[in-house]
């Protein structure tokens, strides 16, 4: 057989998996593109090596490996000047994946081998097996306790939910086993992945949890010389399932490089994520501090910073700077993450049912003020005889990218709930206070854009919790009204600085 030596070093339009990156789907396929910025991280002289090999853990569509394959193919033609033995050392040697599904192990190989079967005649490369070096086994979940003891699913869930194609199961094998290592038995230069992002696990509703960090955990189980993945941006934050996830994350130091977009569908056309993306670059042998870069659709803004500065990582780097000046000026460290209450402030869960008479209490919009049985109502924090400043849990529901102007707080969500007053876990606290005009004072406070701005730092999706107040300060007693020009001479923000935060925070009005 005769290879056209364009075959796999052109690219072609319109690509197929370009066109399968467009499609809105759960497991979502990586555009081409995307593939080629995370490959351009890597020291080029990878792909002049033929000892270097490339596990894709999770291949979908083949594209990691077969964007690979072009570089080697290019890199080794001076050191393997045939065509096709160049081909068969590096499909046999060099690239390995593990499929995630069945139907992604025919369209991997369709990819890579240009047939579905390597051991077929239209097989750019011969094996001796239908799966060559991307494989995939049918693998059961463990059961402990109703729950997977690798991925957490839950053993009565709706497999509707976790399945794909057919009765897939999706136990995928890469996590599902405390040694990666034997499935190739081999060591490998360079993970290269898009892990599967989440899984059902029983919770109420459609509750899943994150799983692309398990991907991320074992593959530095095989210790490569570098690993990069794309994963949800969530994990700056933590929340479910994260936050170990993340604090690991922002203390090592071998992460070297940190590619960031606000908006999802800048990386995947036709997906719609909250919290944006990124890919990062792991390197073994070399620690120090990480090359941050943010994405937008005009900008690309660098800085080399340390990841653990803060224990919630700031994603925008020009942030950065006016969050340093708040906290160096608030040398007391009171934060309102201290004044903001826990989801459930009264111990009523957003699906209470009113009752006819009783105590006050906020419910969901469409419900508005009615009772709750005073049984039901836990005062611990004695927020019942304050004045509260109350605020919807998910005040940005429905905005996904956060490099538009965004908006938290305004009376058309929040509400003021005298003394004798509760709500629903609808609701959190923002600030109690023994009286109306410290609570308007408050208020003011809040509705500012600096103080928005420094909420949003911490938000990655549209849900708020008292965590997200970690960086705007406690000003004890609150009287009058605050304004943005008062709280930037207060922390000495610059015209620039003010410039940055008025264009990325909604004006109260207008929301």
């Amino acid at each position: 057989m005769s290879l056209n030596p364009d075959l796999f070093t052109s690219v072609y339009k319109p690509d197929v998996l370009s066109c399968l990156a467009d499609l809105s789907n759960d497991e979502v396929f990586t555009p081409p593109d995307v593939a080629n910025r995370m490959l351009d991280m890597l020291p080029q002289e990878l792909f002049r090596d033929p000892e270097t090999k490339f596990l894709d853990p999770a291949c979908k569509s083949g594209v990691f490996l077969r964007e690979i394959a072009k570089r080697l193919i290019a890199g080794l033609a001076d050191k393997i000047p045939n065509l096709q033995e160049r081909c068969d050392w590096i499909f046999k040697n060099q690239l390995y994946g593990i499929a995630i599904t069945e139907l992604t192990s025919l369209l991997s190989r369709r990819s890579v081998y240009c047939s579905k079967y390597p051991n077929s005649p239209f097989s750019i490369t011969q094996f001796d097996n239908v799966q060559g070096n991307i494989i995939f086994h049918k693998i059961k979940h463990t059961w402990q306790n109703k729950k997977c003891i690798y991925c957490g699913t839950a053993e009565n869930g709706d497999l509707n939910d976790i399945a794909r194609e057919g009765m897939e199961s999706h136990a995928y094998e890469f996590i599902h086993t405390l040694h990666p290592e034997d499935i190739f038995k081999m060591k490998f230069d360079v993970i290269i992945s898009n892990p599967p992002y989440q899984l059902n696990d029983g919770g109420n509703g459609k509750s899943a949890k994150p799983i692309y960090q398990l991907f991320v955990e074992q593959a530095k189980k095989l210790n490569p010389r570098y690993l990069t993945m794309i994963i949800p941006s969530r994990w700056f934050t933590g929340g479910k399932g994260l936050d170990d996830f993340r604090k690991t994350m922002l203390h090592d130091k071998r992460i070297r490089k940190l590619v960031d977009y606000e908006n999802f569908k800048d990386v995947f056309p036709g997906v719609d994520l909250a919290g944006g993306a990124c890919y990062f670059l792991w390197d073994r042998d070399n620690t120090g501090s990480c090359e941050v870069t943010n994405m937008t659709d005009t900008v690309q803004g660098r800085m080399i910073r340390d990841l653990d500065e803060y224990d919630v990582f700031i994603r925008q780097n020009k942030a950065l700077s006016v969050v340093r000046k708040v906290l160096s000026w608030n040398k007391h460290n009171r934060v309102l993450s201290d004044v903001v209450s826990a989801r459930k402030p009264f111990g009523l869960p957003t699906n209470y049912e009113p009752k006819d008479n009783g105590v006050p209490c906020y419910f969901i919009q469409r419900i508005g003020k009615k009772y709750a049985d005073p049984k039901d109502i836990d005062d611990s924090k004695g927020y019942l005889s304050k004045w509260k400043l109350l605020a919807p849990k998910a005040p940005i529901a429905g905005q996904t990218d956060f490099s538009k102007p965004v908006g938290f707080y305004y009376d058309g969500n929040t509400r003021i709930a005298a003394p004798g007053e509760c709500c629903t876990e609808s609701f959190i606290i923002l600030g109690a206070f023994d009286s109306e005009d410290e609570v308007l004072a408050y208020r003011t406070y809040i509705y500012t854009k600096t103080v928005r701005f420094l909420l949003l730092q911490t938000v990655v999706s549209k849900d708020v919790t008292k965590k997200n107040f970690c960086f705007i300060p406690d000003l004890g007693h609150y009287q009058g009204v605050y304004n943005d020009q008062m709280l930037c001479k207060k922390w000495n923000i610059a015209e620039d600085e003010w410039e940055m935060i008025d264009a990325r925070i909604s004006a109260v009005g207008g929301e």
